[in-house]
């Protein structure tokens, strides 16, 4: 690696990226946050890149804290062509669709891609796959199932893949539950420390749609050959089934900092900063369907990358509207399905959308969401 840009480094994965640069001594040339500027400053000062950004409203204080370095101080408005112009590989951990465009910029430029962002693949997956292709980019995914899948290839067809879930907290919950859930608790996940956003669709189970729909345009497979599992010990991170019906896994403790370091590093295996599998420790590997009923943002997504063009963009706008209004209260945690169909049900179809298409249902499923609140 010649240098490394990290997009979201004061993000949860950005923080746990930081600590594969600490561990392997890569060099970073880019960063980017958002608010956290006191998080930023020191990741400036101890990694010292070539050049930081900022939100907006932040980039003149971090200008200013900075002022006895040459570190070049930009506002987040350039943030594609950091994305285009620095470093040979792009950890983009920037949360939500507004990781879509610098994901596209990185690939245009030919730069390997280790994508943590996983709204750039839903929303806009096969503008990203044509530009990357076009280009001779290279795709590393670092969400830890879609890792999994991309260790346990050998190129051979896949018959199928099986996506591994931890359930969230509110595995085994009726409907009925599940309506006085609060987002105290449901911030509350048993296995993984992630962001709101995330936390809160791994209860919903959307977090897992949203995973199958990026399964389907890292992997070229369809939807039906991807399978969904519930596996609360989250051991095995996810497998993939052969024509023979030999199944492969990848296991290891819940770390996210053993796939950032693979897509980092791959195809060397370095020392990681994870702990060590214990397998004699495990008491026992459980694997369900999930309840689809209860929790239908799965299937909903299942529904939309089948019937593909802008209709994954749309699901992953409207959920996050959605979560966004139910943290802050304006919704219940089953509000959310509702506020998700509905928007799902208004988008007009177009089959094979460009990144101006993209942003345009994106902005319109938010509008949906916000309407449905205020009425």
């Amino acid at each position: 690696m010649e240098g490394l840009t990290i997009l979201g480094s004061t993000g949860s994965i950005g923080v746990q990226a930081c600590d594969v640069v600490r561990m392997h001594g890569l060099r970073v040339v880019a960063l980017t946050g958002y608010r956290n500027v006191s998080l930023l400053e020191a990741q400036s000062r101890e990694f010292r890149p070539s050049a930081v950004a900022a939100s907006e409203e932040c980039y003149s204080d971090l200008k200013l804290r900075l002022a006895d370095t040459d570190i070049k101080v930009l506002p987040c408005g350039e943030i594609n062509a950091i994305a285009a112009c620095t470093g040979d590989t792009v950890l983009n951990a920037i949360t939500g669709f507004a990781g879509f465009l610098p994901s596209l910029a990185a690939v245009k430029a030919g730069k390997t891609l280790a994508l943590a962002n996983k709204e750039s693949m839903v929303s806009g997956g096969d503008i990203v796959n044509r530009a990357a292709e076009a280009a001779g980019a290279k795709i590393i995914p670092v969400d830890s199932e879609h890792s999994a899948i991309y260790q346990c290839l050998d190129g051979n067809r896949i018959k199928k893949i099986l996506l591994t879930a931890s359930g969230g907290p509110f595995f085994g919950l009726t409907a009925e539950q599940l309506r006085s859930v609060t987002p105290e608790r449901a911030l509350a996940h048993p296995v993984w420390n992630m962001g709101k956003r995330v936390t809160v669709d791994s209860a919903t189970l959307m977090n897992k749609g949203l995973e199958l729909i990026e399964a389907v345009k890292l992997f070229g497979v369809s939807p039906d050959r991807v399978e969904v599992l519930v596996h609360r010990q989250s051991v095995v991170h996810s497998m993939v089934e052969y024509e023979d019906n030999v199944v492969i896994a990848q296991c290891g403790v819940p770390d996210m900092r053993t796939c950032i370091q693979y897509a980092l590093t791959t195809p060397v295996r370095r020392s990681s900063p994870a702990a060590e599998l214990d397998f004699a420790s495990v008491a026992e590997l459980t694997f369900a369907r999930p309840d689809e009923e209860t929790f239908p943002l799965l299937s909903l997504c299942r529904e939309a990358v089948t019937r593909g063009g802008n209709l994954p963009a749309a699901v992953n706008a409207a959920d996050e509207e959605a979560v966004a209004a139910f943290i802050s209260g304006k919704t219940s945690f089953t509000g959310i399905f509702g506020l998700v169909r509905s928007a799902y049900e208004k988008t007009v179809f177009i089959p094979d959308p460009g990144p101006e298409e993209i942003i345009e249902t994106d902005l319109a499923a938010r509008q949906s969401v916000r309407e449905d609140i205020s009425r």
